[in-house]
């Protein structure tokens, strides 16, 4: 039977190869959209499952670099029993790295505080140095820098040379590699440096990353830090941090070009009209801000005051988890999308192979009424053109998946820095078994209009 099928496939290639083609075409769409959903998971798990500890922000703000709180807070969160050692950072975005625009891949100046990075038992870029060093003490208020190695391939810059970002002119003395599209973004170097470069004022950090001392589990250890500063409101501070749109400015704003306008600014790193930039005198009266905000109440128990911000978390606490669960939520959406364009190309494919089926079907009536007529059965029928479809759906699958995985490794090879797809093997298996599926959906209707014709019915349409 299975050798009947291949010669009666091979006895009209050109109709067989064109339904093989729109399979394969297929299969490779599906192999290679849903290859972008599986990258970003697999990113996404191997970069939150180096974070053992916690980031500490300004609730709301998507990542710490939309984040301002005060940097005497991490005193408070340092004083919270299970937290063993907390490091300030400062993120702001390099507009432009040795002259050229950075918008994509983007790039971020990371400051960081050096004492407590290096008492860190575990951090990242620090042990993912791949040349030279990181930084130490001796680093301390200079312009000493560690960067990716995909900012080196770029720029062509190594240990020991000179990088220009913005206006400061930084020395590298380490090149870092975690092998995450997500952290090999950064440009690293002293956090007192940072902000006297990029105008931040000393009061304000962007995050407080945590580590615990492994005495209780994050859940409660968040929930112990969020106690503390549960009530506490950045008051009209929340449109002052860099790069942040005020958002009760908004609702004010008299026209659609305004607005725009607003978003055009954000997007290039500008001031908007609706905020303002951390120049150290905005700053200074956002932290002031801050300060009296969280430290107006009443004035015998000490307590925060007790209005509408009351109920608001004033520091959001994160885990790994939290961030997965975050990045998790974008990938299901966008998995919503790739069904809706996949569909298209099995829709096709679908389309080609009842075609192809149909058309084989019709023009070998005469032959079937004659296999009929000499004791072949209806299901003998069946199964004949059910393997016929059957066996277009595995060589459609198996070219789709090989064209699709070897694509993968194209766009991997070729945009490093942008993109990181994975044709998984349960994915490449469950697109072998949809093709197979797909070609027997095919075949099942033209099989069931063969079998429902009499010998003498079939050999009659000649």
């Amino acid at each position: 039977m299975l050798l009947f099928a291949i010669r009666n496939l091979a006895s009209r290639p050109t109709r067989s190869v064109l339904a093989l083609l729109g399979l394969t075409v297929a299969i490779m769409g599906m192999v290679g959209l849903f290859s972008v959903a599986v990258g970003l998971n697999r990113t996404v798990s191997r970069t939150f499952d180096r974070l053992p500890g916690l980031v500490a922000m300004q609730p709301g703000a998507p990542i710490p670099l939309f984040s301002r709180v005060p940097a005497t807070w991490a005193d408070e969160i340092k004083a919270v029993p299970g937290v063993k050692i907390v490091r300030t950072e400062v993120w702001t975005r390099a507009h432009m790295v040795n002259g050229k625009v950075t918008f994509n891949p983007p790039r971020f100046i990371f400051g960081t505080d050096i004492p407590s990075t290096n008492q860190l038992e575990k951090a990242i870029y620090r042990d993912d140095i791949k040349r030279g060093r990181f930084l130490n003490d001796s680093d301390i208020g200079t312009n000493h820098c560690v960067i990716s190695e995909s900012i080196a391939d770029d720029t062509g810059k190594g240990v020991g040379d000179t990088l220009r970002v913005d206006a400061t002119t930084l020395e590298i003395v380490g090149v870092y590699s975690t092998g995450s599209i997500l952290l090999d973004v950064a440009i690293i170097y002293d956090q007192s440096s940072v902000r006297s470069n990029y105008q931040i004022e000393k009061d304000l950090v962007s995050s407080v990353y945590i580590e615990p001392d492994g005495t209780c589990e994050p859940k409660v250890l968040t929930k112990r830090i969020q106690e503390v500063f549960r009530g506490r409101s950045l008051g009209s501070w929340r449109g002052s941090q860099p790069g942040a749109l005020d958002p009760s400015a908004l609702g004010n704003l008299g026209s659609l070009t305004q607005y725009v306008g607003n978003i055009g600014q954000l997007l290039s790193g500008g001031k908007s009209s609706a905020s303002t930039t951390a120049s150290p005198d905005a700053a200074a009266d956002a932290s002031t801000a801050m300060k009296t905000d969280a430290a107006v109440g009443n004035a015998t128990t000490g307590q925060p005051k007790a209005d509408a911000a009351a109920a608001e978390d004033g520091l959001e606490v994160r885990s790994a988890v939290d961030w997965g669960n975050r990045i998790q939520e974008f990938s299901a959406d966008l998995d919503v999308f790739l069904y809706l364009m996949n569909g298209i190309g099995v829709a096709i494919a679908l389309l080609s192979i009842l075609n192809t089926m149909l058309m084989s079907v019709s023009e070998r009536m005469t032959e079937f009424g004659v296999l009929k007529a000499n004791g072949w059965s209806s299901l003998d029928l069946f199964k004949l053109i059910g393997w016929e479809s059957a066996l277009l759906g595995l060589w459609g699958g198996v070219l789709g998946c090989f064209l699709g995985w070897c694509g993968t490794h194209v766009v991997n090879w070729y945009i490093p820095q942008k993109l990181n797809l994975y044709a998984s093997p349960g994915l490449l298996l469950f697109s072998l078994l949809f093709s197979m599926s797909l070609g027997l959906i095919g075949g099942a209707y033209p099989a069931w209009w063969a079998t429902r014709m009499t010998p003498m019915d079939a050999i009659r349409r000649c």
